[in-house]
């Protein structure tokens, strides 16, 4: 038996996953890391604490299965995308926090260089729309703001690198600068048809190459080998590298065009497989990279993003103390047969696809004396289900596809409530796999495949099993009532920043 590592680097924690070369989970550890708020929408992380906490789960899992690093094939990475680390070229050693995808720091910045480059060649070039979401305004804060940063960039001594880059690079022995191309593809500065910096868009910026990773493939090579001192305790190639989503799209083994996923985790992401020919939406979905193996042609996907999800049930727990876990929270959402009324939009960062509004912000509407805690627990789960229904609607317009079935995964999957109310609002199947946490399954199969564990994308889709089926079971009249109070509750959110309108 042949064994996989993969680790899950994500916005509240990192993980890191082993599995044996049939897809089985052999153990897994898992630390949290905190989150840091220096101002209203700005977000950060502390980079080195992500690499302790990396290290430290890295050997808790190997321990846990009983396991020494040699025994390892090899090892593969997930992140969370678009979060920019800056750290030295010589030392490694982070010259600011983590600016994280969730920061709106940038929201100046992007509208500024919207006067100066139309928004549809920025989509026919990069496959996005303007927003601080992407890394290019990050790093262009960082540059602008941060003397030590903007030192180390005018002595060519610094790498603005995904969360993917910086672990690569203190992992492996060769201290390898790399990114794979479907985090590149958030950058806001790679050329979606050719997987290259893109040099007008670089101009434009004021960002050089010389500051950025190399570019390569998802799958299909091999980074670097891991550091004998390092926390594998072994030369373990480093072999596969997927964003979080992209992974998740792999572990879910949607490989044909057409296929897709949503992942229900911190935020809320829907991916549609469209082929080795990017096209592009009217509707305000972005193209992204869905995976490269090797030197075969890259594989695209339409995608829409939801920036709080199990956030939003993170947030009932510890800022509202509402409920104590996720499990009370579900329970009591199930104790209710509908949200008493109650709709809640959970705009904290603005809205993602399909309205692109950084001015929104979360309401709670629909509230009287009838409302009980259950009624909001209830609501807090129906807002995700609310908001990847309004991204599978125009992912379908958009594709010319019908989507008959979507796979699911994620932790929020756990919840019976939310999946039953997403397929009645959907309409199609939501189906949920037997491994469930196929993110890092996704970063297993992209390392597994480099090394020969499994020689094809063919191989890996018989491994796919479903586990649990929900139905849509709701009349159309009702999902139509509830989706008008759910849109007239999203008008309430905009155009509250900065001039404070009033809904």
């Amino acid at each position: 038996m042949k064994y996989i590592g993969a680790i899950d680097q994500g916005t509240t924690s990192t993980r890191f996953m082993i599995f044996d070369s049939e897809g089985n989970i052999v153990s897994s550890a898992q630390m949290e890391h905190r989150q840091i708020f220096p101002r209203p929408g700005w977000v950060e992380h502390d980079a080195e604490e992500i690499w302790n906490n990396t290290c430290a789960v890295m050997k808790t899992a190997l321990e846990r299965a009983g396991l020494d690093g040699s025994k390892l094939s090899a090892i593969g990475i997930t992140n969370q995308r678009e979060t920019v680390v800056p750290f030295s070229k010589k030392t490694g050693r982070p010259l600011y926090n983590a600016i994280v995808w969730q920061d709106l720091r940038g929201e100046e910045y992007i509208k500024k260089l919207s006067l100066s480059f139309p928004e549809d060649k920025l989509r026919e070039k990069t496959g996005l729309l303007y927003s601080p979401y992407f890394s290019a305004s990050k790093i262009r804060w960082l540059l602008d703001n941060v003397p030590e940063v903007r030192g180390a960039a005018e002595r060519n001594e610094i790498v603005f690198g995904t969360i993917d880059s910086y672990l690569v690079s203190k992992l492996t022995s060769s201290r390898a600068v790399v990114t794979d191309v479907t985090n590149a593809s958030r950058y806001m500065l790679m050329d979606i048809r050719t997987g290259d910096w893109d040099a007008e868009m670089l101009s434009l910026t004021g960002i050089r190459k010389e500051w950025l990773p190399e570019i390569v493939s998802s799958s299909g090579v091999v980074y670097g080998v891991t550091d004998r001192e390092g926390p594998a305790g072994a030369e373990v190639p480093v072999a596969g590298i997927l964003g979080d989503q992209q992974a998740a799209l792999f572990g879910q083994a949607c490989f044909s065009k057409g296929e897709s996923k949503c992942t229900y985790g911190t935020g809320c992401f829907m991916l549609s497989n469209i082929g080795t020919e990017p096209c592009f939406s009217s509707h305000g979905l972005l193209t992204t990279v869905a995976y490269r193996i090797g030197k075969e042609k890259m594989c695209y996907a339409f995608e829409g993003s939801v920036a709080v999800a199990g956030s939003l049930v993170q947030w009932t727990r510890d800022q509202l103390k509402m409920v104590s876990s996720p499990q009370e929270l579900d329970a009591l959402a199930a104790s209710v047969p509908d949200n008493g009324g109650v709709y809640i939009v959970p705009a904290f960062s603005g809205l993602f696809a399909p309205y692109w509004r950084s001015d929104a912000r979360g309401v709670i509407a629909g509230l009287t004396g009838y409302a009980t805690r259950a009624h909001i627990c209830r609501a807090v789960l129906e807002a995700t289900a609310f908001q990847a229904n309004d991204i599978f609607s125009v992912m379908e317009k958009d594709s010319g596809i019908s989507i008959s079935e979507l796979k699911v995964d994620g932790g929020m999957t756990n919840s019976v409530p939310l999946m039953a109310f997403q397929a009645d609002i959907l309409r199609v199947p939501v189906i949920r796999p037997q491994i469930v946490e196929t993110t890092s399954l996704g970063a297993c199969y992209a390392a597994g495949l480099t090394i020969g564990v499994w020689d094809s994308t063919q191989t890996l889709r018989r491994y796919w099993k479903e586990q649990m089926r929900w139905l849509p079971v709701m009349d159309d009249k009702e999902r139509e009532k509830k989706v008008g109070f759910w849109q007239k509750a999203v008008r309430c959110t905009l155009g509250w920043m900065p001039s404070d309108k009033e809904c």
